[in-house]
């Protein structure tokens, strides 16, 4: 089964731009796949501005997000697995969703063991 997250950022991202608001990620910058600014890392997180007119080329895939920004005048590929998102919130009021750090450790549940026979019977 495939993972409920990415399919979660898009749909807050949408939400976002259609109430032509700012969509803001906040990204868990420890996670050594991502390919982030550094001089913008405060504690170990970056958040990054993807609305429309500031980034090009935005990829929000199941794997990982991708796209082209600016950071003080140099351009950045940016590159980050969609397990190192912590959050996609609106700038201008919070809103959005936050994500468990630990979802992407998580394995998934294993099935409960059937009973070796059945719990009901008939009775006449």
């Amino acid at each position: 089964m495939t993972p409920l997250k990415p399919y979660l950022i898009r749909s807050v991202y949408d939400w976002i731009i259609d109430n032509q608001l700012t969509p803001h990620l906040l990204v868990d910058a420890e996670n050594h796949e991502s390919v982030l600014p550094e001089n913008f890392i405060e504690n170990g997180k970056i958040v990054l501005n993807i609305r429309p007119e500031a980034i090009q080329g935005l990829i929000l895939g199941n794997e990982e997000i991708q796209f082209n920004a600016r950071f003080s005048g140099e351009s950045i590929n940016i590159i980050t697995p969609t397990t190192a998102v912590l959050a996609i919130y609106a700038k201008e009021n919070g809103k959005g969703m936050i994500f468990d750090q630990e979802e992407h450790n998580e394995t998934p549940p294993t099935p409960e063991k059937k009973p070796s026979r059945p719990q009901l019977r008939v009775v006449k």
